[in-house]
């Protein structure tokens, strides 16, 4: 996370990555919701890859100001018929979605389609990216800096 973080404070954005446990994505909600505390309705929160799938569940829950999914997971690798976007239904505050779309956890394909789900969605895909996007990392921080600042 620390090249998005440094990328969206040189930006002027007040950003910082949160310490989840690992595991089950369920398991680590509620350290989430400790460590962004009382403003988590103010807050803009998300994360990449496991950090994004924890983030999108608390949003399913509670009523954040935005959600932020970088390289979503999902699905395993391999399995695109087990997908984990059943809750996105629930989530009703704005949400941007970047991935690489050859990412090995969400075919490009399949992310669009669950990108529906979703009332309030910015989907954008990085021509040959696979899972990670610190190689335009600098984008990213542009993209999200942008998703933060609009009305």
């Amino acid at each position: 996370m620390q090249p998005y973080i440094a990328g969206l404070r040189a930006l002027g954005v007040d950003a910082r990555a949160l310490r989840l446990p690992r595991g089950a994505a369920e398991r680590a909600m509620a350290p989430l919701r400790e460590q962004v505390g009382a403003g988590l309705s103010d807050a803009v929160i998300g994360g990449h890859s496991y950090g994004g799938r924890v983030a999108s569940m608390v949003a399913a829950q509670t009523a954040p100001a935005g959600l932020v999914l970088l390289s979503y997971p999902l699905h395993r690798p391999g399995h695109p018929e087990e997908p984990r976007a059943s809750h996105w239904s629930e989530i009703a505050c704005p949400v941007l979605v970047l991935s690489g779309d050859r990412d090995q956890f969400a075919r490009a394909d399949l992310l669009r389609e669950a990108v529906k789900q979703l009332p309030r969605a910015e989907l954008h895909l990085y021509p040959g990216m696979r899972h990670g996007l610190q190689q335009v990392a600098d984008d990213v921080a542009r993209r999200i800096s942008a998703f933060v600042r609009a009305p």
